[in-house]
């Protein structure tokens, strides 16, 4: 430990106990910065490049350069941020883990100590993206859900279970326990660690911070925690002792003012925020919100919008810590010396407390009275899309005839009143009637015997106000019959951390249910309803306000802990819908409470996706179509026949607050967060491997030894010019990781599907990607494989198309079989795409399919912050196009031969290389391009072929 600025002090961090601390105040007491007037999310990362000062990865004009940080003008200067803890999902985690096993095989096979690849931080991996909703409107839903789970996953959790006893300092938490984010928020995080060094005599105290695998890993700002998602390779450097580096970044204070009123929700807070922040262009920035609104509001409010970060696209939106941070740890079950600690280390460091306007320096000032939001909903395609409540009957309507290539859906002369009748009975002929509408390929699952056993959706009895519905296997069948057209909500999901998070929305959605049901309305059986809460916390405080039984009794029983609807694990529809959504090419719609709704990505059929509030899901539900003003129109009628309006359902701010009362308590959150293995019986029977060797097995077709660091020598490679290159893919705008990554169902007729098929996998074992992250032979050539995706080079489809060029013409072939026959003649590729390429999740294997393709570099009018880092991280140059110029502008269709000139071992960050481009007619063009290697750190990655080869050669040097 160096103490190079004479920093450390001694501090009280109560009951009675010593502490030391780097002092920021007296860094500032010797004339180092202004750093009393910095903003608090720079102060703590400060405080980190501070303590971990030690003339190597951390310089001591690194601290002087952040110190001195100017709001204006950020100086260009990279950053090393050493974090004090990493989080982890299961779709992220499972590769990295794949990953460490291979560094550890590599590093014996070249004669060193496998021991040298441990996380060197505290690793925490929550298995929360693995449950599907399969069943649904039953009491037995969580039950079968959870079966199926362990089914699909058996050999994954198996993997997991060797991980945990291979690497010391790595915790597991098992499926059916909560969603990453939300058991961050409610247990994981501290807010101060600290730690027992040898030349102390008593511990010394550090901000809690972090960065995760997940892009929502923001939520946690909620709580003044610093943290972000970042991909899975760049936490597995952070885990292996390299700094997380990123630029000096701009912060843009969010002041808010007034609170908000009656009716509105913090999820229509959430999504006033994103459309604001994006129109205000605040991509790869610091948000950070202050005055005397936000103090106002809670954590969970504050968590809420802390989460959705990435949807207005800054890398945080934080919350400094005041009282209420304080009393949010107390309240969910911390100790009194971990809530003591907390408070007192902020206050030693002048940093507790909510700024108010003009006590710190901010880049731009945003004003946001909180009494001018009002409810809303966002979509059907994007979460910035906001769309007033009333103004939804008339936003759809426009948009069905709307052209596609202006973001519609080009139908024209609809008649929203046209319905299709659609029976719906438990002895379907599922098979048959799931291979006639392809439901079989999309969903990369056949129910199987087990689920042709029982059925995959619900039959909701007419609901009885006096009677909780005893749900016997039977009751999972759907019987009667429903009518389909566009715009019917076929999908209505309370899911994903966003939302469920926060008690204020989940008890308004249990409190409305209990009106509809009261009134005697219900869902249409078409519906497919589900509850997927972030933490079990939420089950306790919804059973102990008697308000689940009639959210079961509308369908919304409880489905799983997970991380469900929101990322494509919605599970699949009834046979018969899917078929009448195929006949009548129809937009249906989903309602869910998540944070993201890209085309394909809740469910491959279901076009119309809008984001909105748990209690609005409900409602939505009821009325059955989002074509509806929900403002004056009933969204359906009593049991005496009386048109019954939103408002006769909606509860006020006094219920919520006085059901929330009673339903929360600290004990129940300690009860709930502890012994996890004994609570989860199917996980203690899952057998795993030990040794500190993970012994692969040839025969799998999860876990593969990836070919990352075979063959690796102790000597990198040079940067060198790429020549002769072809294009793989020429892309518009927005393309998202879900589209580049492989993610979701596994069709059969992909080339994923057909080498799976190769190996004696029926379609219905399948399972997905997600599921299947640890194989590279499946991932790499499930990449670009979104059905949803369209590249360019092939005008008019979509799909994993492209043309083959060995002629002026090409032959079309999947982008995989393509990239097969390149690798053949050594001819090395390109990407070409628009704006914003890599939006969305942080998905490592958007990057490493990529890289395992031929890639070697990708060219895009913009990139979003993580996939651009992801692509230098597996060695692939990110290279971006002057202003105003795009693949279309040059009128490029991929037949082209491209060459990128001026790369040596000599680049520097952000420098100029040349595009050459020649053409059918062998004529040759150039145009500038920008190096996006934006860090000095990220030249050594590309050189070395990406951060983890550059990590292992440094391990192994010492």
């Amino acid at each position: 430990m160096n103490d190079e600025f004479k920093t450390l002090k001694k501090f009280d961090a109560g009951k009675d106990r010593e502490g030391f601390l780097f002092s920021l105040p007296v860094l500032e007491e010797q004339g180092i910065g202004k750093i009393s007037r910095l903003p608090v999310s720079i102060r703590i990362v400060l405080e980190s490049v501070l303590r971990n000062c030690d003339g190597q990865k951390v310089r001591r004009k690194d601290v002087e350069a952040l110190a001195n940080w100017t709001a204006k003008t950020p100086a260009s200067e990279e950053i090393p941020f050493v974090v004090a803890r990493i989080v982890l999902q299961d779709f992220t985690g499972v590769p990295l883990v794949v990953d460490l096993a291979a560094m550890r095989s590599a590093v014996k096979r070249l004669g060193g100590d496998p021991k040298i690849i441990e996380p060197l931080v505290p690793v925490d991996l929550v298995v929360d993206h693995s449950v599907q909703v399969d069943f649904f409107g039953s009491a037995r839903a969580l039950e079968l859900n959870l079966d199926m789970e362990f089914k699909r996953n058996r050999e994954r959790y198996q993997f997991l279970k060797w991980g945990q006893q291979a690497f010391k300092t790595f915790q597991l938490i098992p499926p059916g326990i909560g969603i990453v984010h939300q058991v961050n928020l409610e247990y994981l995080a501290k807010g101060v660690l600290s730690s027992q060094p040898s030349t102390l005599n008593s511990q010394l105290f550090f901000p809690d911070t972090l960065v995760g695998t997940d892009s929502h890993t923001t939520m946690i700002n909620g709580l003044g925690v610093v943290g972000w998602g970042v991909g899975g390779i760049e936490a597995e450097a952070g885990m292996l002792g390299q700094p997380i580096y990123f630029l000096t970044p701009e912060v843009v204070g969010v002041h808010m003012s007034g609170q908000l009123r009656e009716g509105v929700t913090a999820t229509d807070l959430v999504l006033h925020i994103t459309q604001l922040l994006r129109a205000r262009k605040v991509v790869g920035k610091f948000v950070e919100f202050y005055g005397e609104g936000a103090s106002s509001l809670p954590v969970p409010d504050r968590a809420t919008i802390g989460n959705m970060s990435p949807e207005y696209g800054a890398t945080m939106g934080y919350f400094p810590i005041d009282q209420e941070s304080v009393d949010y740890l107390r309240a969910t079950g911390r100790t009194e010396e971990q809530c003591l600690a907390f408070e007192s280390y902020f206050r030693a460091q002048k940093m507790f407390g909510m700024p108010l306007r003009g006590e710190i320096d901010y880049s731009i000032d945003i004003d946001l009275d909180l009494a001018d939001v009002q409810p809303s909903v966002a979509g059907p395609k994007r979460p910035q899309d906001r769309i007033n409540l009333p103004d939804l009957e008339k936003t759809f309507r426009e948009l069905l005839e709307k052209p596609v290539r202006d973001g519609g859906y080009g139908k024209q002369n609809v008649d929203l009143r046209e319905k299709h009748l659609v029976e719906l009975n438990g002895s379907a002929p599922r098979d048959d009637a799931m291979a006639s509408s392809d439901t079989k390929e999309d969903q990369g699952i056949n129910p199987g015997d087990e689920l042709n056993k029982i059925e995959m959706t619900s039959n909701r009895p007419t609901p009885d106000p006096g009677k909780e519905i005893e749900a016997e296997s039977s009751d999972v069948f759907v019987h009667g019959r429903t009518h389909v057209g566009h715009g019917s909500v076929l999908i209505a999901a309370i899911t994903s951390c966003t939302n469920t998070s926060n008690p204020s929305v989940m008890i308004a959605a249990g409190l409305l249910a209990k009106k509809a049901v009261e009134r005697g309305l219900r869902v249409d059986p078409g519906v497919k309803t589900s509850l997927a809460p972030g933490s079990r916390v939420v089950s306790d405080y919804l059973d102990k306000t008697g308000l689940q039984k009639y959210l079961d009794q509308l369908g919304f029983n409880l489905v799983g802990y997970g991380c469900t609807t929101c990322i494509g694990n919605s599970g699949p529809l009834h046979p018969n819908i899917e078929k009448a959504i195929h006949k009548h090419d129809l937009v249906a719609a989903s309602v869910l409470s998540g944070n993201r709704n890209f085309e394909a990505r809740v469910h491959q059929h279901i076009k119309a996706n809008f984001l909105m509030s748990p209690p609005l899901v409900v409602a939505f539900a009821l009325a059955g179509r989002v074509h509806i003003d929900l403002s004056r129109e009933p969204l359906g009628e009593d049991k005496d026949g009386n048109k019954t309006v939103l408002r006769d359902l909606w509860p006020s701010l006094s219920e919520i607050s006085d059901a929330m009362e009673t339903a929360l308590s600290p004990e129940t959150f300690r009860k709930l967060y502890r012994d996890f293995a004994d609570q989860n019986p199917k996980w203690n029977d899952i057998p795993s491997s030990t040794g500190d060797i993970y012994q692969w097995d040839e025969k799998s077709d999860y876990i593969r030894e990836p070919p990352f660091f075979q063959n690796l020598s102790m000597e990198p490679g040079h940067i060198e010019e790429i020549r002769g290159a072809r294009a793989l893919g020429i892309f518009g705008d927005s393309v998202t990781t879900d589209h580049i990554s492989p993610a979701g169902a596994i069709k059969e007729s992909s080339p994923a599907g057909k080498y799976l098929k190769s190996r004696g996998i029926q379609p219905r074992d399948f399972n997905s990607y997600g599921s299947r992250r640890g194989n590279d032979r499946v991932m790499t050539r499930g990449t670009f494989a979104n059905v949803r995706i369209k590249n360019l080079m092939v005008p008019g489809t979509e799909g994993c198309v492209t043309k083959y060029f060995t002629n002026a013409e090409g032959e079309e072939m999947s982008i995989f079989d393509a990239a097969m026959r390149y690798a053949e003649t050594n001819t090395p590729l390109v990407i070409l795409a628009g704006h914003e390429y890599g939006t969305g999740s942080s998905r490592d294997w958007a990057a490493k399919g990529t890289r395992l393709l031929g890639v070697k570099a990708v060219v895009a009018a913009s990139f979003e912050r993580i996939h651009r880092s992801n692509l230098v991280g597996m060695g692939v140059l990110p290279l971006q196009f002057p202003d105003g110029t795009t693949a279309q502008s040059l009128g490029l269709d991929g037949s082209e031969i491209f060459s990128i000139i001026g790369l040596s071992d000599t680049i520097k960050p952000g420098q100029t290389a040349m595009l050459e481009i020649e053409g059918k007619s062998q004529q040759k063009r150039s145009l500038p391009v920008k190096v996006r290697i934006d860090t000095p750190i990220e030249i050594d990655y590309y050189r070395h072929g990406g951060i983890l080869p550059f990590v292992l050669r440094q391990l192994l040097a010492k």
